[in-house]
């Protein structure tokens, strides 16, 4: 049951047809854990504490920079050196004190992830970083766990829904890890600053319509965008028979 000022604060949520304060008791109750609160996961925090989504945990072994600053938009300037997931908390639960933020400062691989995830509905990948993002998808596959895998890069960004199981999964469409030439990161290639907050913010889209149960989630479709050309590109990708973890022969467990 909500109260009056959750009908305050929510109202815009609940006159929607498709929420309704069914819906929102429904985000209030949701959990979704976001790997990595730096360009991606900064909007995604953001939004889905606003929202009310109910539990939201955060990720990262990292500490706020100077040079995170200019797209990393929940941490600020007397931020730097604090741990990211207190200044990201601390943005959270001022924008909405209903939600519960757990922090975990530490890096993902493969020791930690299965805990990570199991608990929650719902999980963003906004790491920035390839050998994360292969075992954040596989721990979700293995855990049942849905998620959203974006990366972006320059001019560049790209997003794909995963419903583990049902879907085509990270390694169905990238089945191994890039050469070192062509797996550079932002502080090497550079990035455009509004371009995470695009791409973070549709991550966050898919996050509140899983929970909902609403509209038409993006999977089976890596879903481009090019910044300098203002340009979405939709791909039609389809599960790999092949694939080591969801195809017929599974070789990861």
């Amino acid at each position: 049951m909500l109260s009056e000022k959750q009908i305050e604060r929510y109202s815009r949520h609940i006159i929607l047809e498709q929420v309704g304060e069914a819906g929102q008791e429904k985000l209030l109750a949701s959990k979704v854990l976001i790997v990595g609160v730096g360009g991606l996961g900064s909007p995604a925090a953001l939004y889905l504490a606003a929202a009310g989504v109910g539990t939201i945990g955060i990720v990262d072994g990292d500490e706020v920079e100077l040079t995170n600053l200019q797209r990393q938009i929940i941490h600020h300037t007397n931020d730097v050196g604090l741990e990211k997931v207190i200044s990201a908390a601390n943005t959270m639960r001022a924008i909405n004190p209903d939600v519960t933020v757990k922090t975990y400062h530490q890096m993902v691989n493969a020791d930690n992830i299965r805990e990570l995830v199991k608990n929650y509905d719902f999980v963003i990948d906004a790491t920035d970083n390839f050998p994360a993002k292969f075992v954040i998808n596989d721990a979700c596959y293995l855990e049942k766990v849905p998620f959203s895998h974006a990366g972006v890069l320059k001019f560049s960004g790209q997003m794909i829904t995963v419903l583990p199981g049902k879907t085509a999964c990270y390694r169905c469409i990238f089945n191994s890890l890039p050469p070192d030439d062509v797996a550079r990161s932002c502080s090497q290639a550079g990035i455009l600053g509004i371009l995470p907050g695009v791409i973070g913010s549709l991550q966050a889209t898919e996050a509140i319509k899983y929970l909902l149960g609403i509209g038409k989630l993006l999977t089976d479709t890596l879903l481009t965008y090019d910044a300098l050309e203002m340009n979405f590109r939709p791909i039609k990708v389809t599960r790999n028979p092949d694939c080591p973890l969801c195809g017929k022969n599974k070789l990861l467990t």
